[in-house]
């Protein structure tokens, strides 16, 4: 046996239909890999029962590290590293402000970026899966992985075209 990843696809010419479909097709105990949808569709992602990301927590980690960092690098350069006295004033004042804003901003943009392409795979070295380049102009492409159900391909086929697929198409990724 291959060690390929074998998709179904379903073709969906209207976001109504697509909608339907997935509501019908995951109430009968089918998984779905994905959906591809050339615009955001409104309540696509409620649908497929995605949770509420987590990036914003990340992107408070990521800015209260830079915070710290700031304070810290500041703390020390004109505290312990090179001490200095200007205008009679603490090693630790106000003047920190602007450059722990900076970092902080800094770091957060950098970190998000950095968790968002970790978590979507999305490695520079990574082949890019592409299921149907119709998904980028004007269809709907929703795959579903064979290997993860316990359906036949003709159980998911036939249920795929009663839910409204204008096509459905076999597709075999090699990793």
């Amino acid at each position: 046996m291959d060690s390929g990843k074998n998709f179904l696809l379903g073709i969906y010419e209207d976001e109504d239909v697509l909608l339907s479909a997935v509501t019908k097709i995951r109430s009968s105990g089918l998984k779905i890999h994905e959906v591809f949808s050339p615009y955001p569709v409104h309540g696509l992602d409620t649908v497929l029962g995605y949770k509420r990301s987590r990036l914003p927590i990340a992107a408070f980690m990521f800015g209260f590290l830079g915070t710290t960092l700031a304070l810290v690098m500041q703390s020390y350069m004109m505290a312990i590293d090179w001490p200095m006295i200007i205008g009679g004033k603490d090693y630790v004042s106000v003047t920190f402000v602007p450059v722990t804003f900076e970092l902080t901003v800094l770091v957060s943009a950098l970190g998000m970026v950095g968790t968002f392409l970790v978590v979507s795979n999305m490695k520079p070295w990574g082949k890019a899966r592409i299921f149907d380049i119709r998904s980028t102009d004007d269809k709907h492409v929703m795959a579903i992985d064979l290997d993860e159900n316990k359906a036949t391909v003709e159980q998911i086929t036939s249920l795929l075209n009663e839910s409204g697929a204008s096509e459905v198409n076999n597709k075999q990724f090699d990793d």
